[in-house]
């Protein structure tokens, strides 16, 4: 297969073109590869979207990623089992294509009276869950939207009593507490510098305002920005849901077949 072209931005043109097996890819999990659930414990990977994924995965020699707010063992979790490369918890942590784990080192014991406090907080409020991923805390009012302004406040009170050292991520619906210093953009830069990411077109595919630090490193090293659904974004590129996220990832199989057929 040709090398890939600069990405060029036509005016008019939404979605990306049809993916090559020589970019390297990024994906945010949920509200991008699959819907966001009720609660975060409640999302489902259907087979054929996990076979989708391993095939890309393997027909790009692995240089394809997931990168998410939800821990490591979460997301292998979700996925099956199958450990594929990966930066949890925006960053935090990481999975490199060699399959070596690595963490942010950061002072883990003053999210203890934080833990303590949200923990009391929710369970005096229906509708509020809060996500204890042990490296950062998430705060969900995705069933009591109303509580979000209070959300917002009480996340943001967290973090100046704690410091610097943490900070506020905001989401769909859901405001995370966690250290500071990383996020999706450095996890990007991190697997760009390794094999077999290293010198190849990357693309970042999110849906959320966590995913906007992924699309400006994107957008720096010349690759595809891709942002699922509505709303204002860096992305230079579009898809309007879950389902076109999917059809995108199976044009692309369609094409690389049709290419091959083509050279025999």
């Amino acid at each position: 297969m040709k090398a890939s072209a600069k990405p060029r931005r036509r005016s008019g043109v939404a979605s990306p073109p049809a993916p090559r097996t020589d970019w390297a890819y990024f994906f945010d999990i949920d509200g991008t590869l699959i819907d966001i659930a009720p609660t975060p414990w409640e999302v489902r990977l259907e087979r054929e979207l996990l076979h989708l994924i391993l095939r890309l995965h393997e027909s790009t020699g692995g240089a394809l990623a997931l990168i998410s707010g939800r821990s490591i063992a979460d997301i292998d979790s979700i996925f099956h089992g199958k450990r594929l490369p990966v930066a949890g918890q925006h960053g935090i942590e990481r999975r490199n294509a060699r399959g070596k784990v690595s963490r942010h080192r950061f002072p883990l014991g003053k999210l203890a009276v934080p833990r303590a406090q949200l923990g009391e907080i929710a369970a005096r409020h229906p509708g509020l869950l809060l996500e204890d991923k042990e490296l950062s805390l998430a705060l969900h009012y995705r069933q009591q939207p109303a509580l979000g302004s209070y959300v917002h406040r009480l996340m943001r009170t967290v973090q100046t009593e704690i410091g610097p050292d943490y900070t506020v991520q905001l989401g769909k619906r859901i405001v995370e507490l966690k250290p500071s210093g990383k996020d999706k953009g450095e996890a990007v830069k991190e697997f760009m510098a390794e094999a077999p990411f290293r010198r190849r077109v990357p693309v970042f595919v999110g849906d959320d305002a966590t995913d906007e630090h992924g699309f400006a490193v994107v957008n720096s090293l010349g690759g595809y920005s891709v942002k699922v659904g509505r709303g204002r974004s860096r992305a230079r590129w579009r898809l309007t849901d879950v389902e076109a996220v999917r059809s995108w990832l199976v044009r692309g199989e369609q094409e690389q077949q049709r290419e091959s057929k083509a050279v025999r």
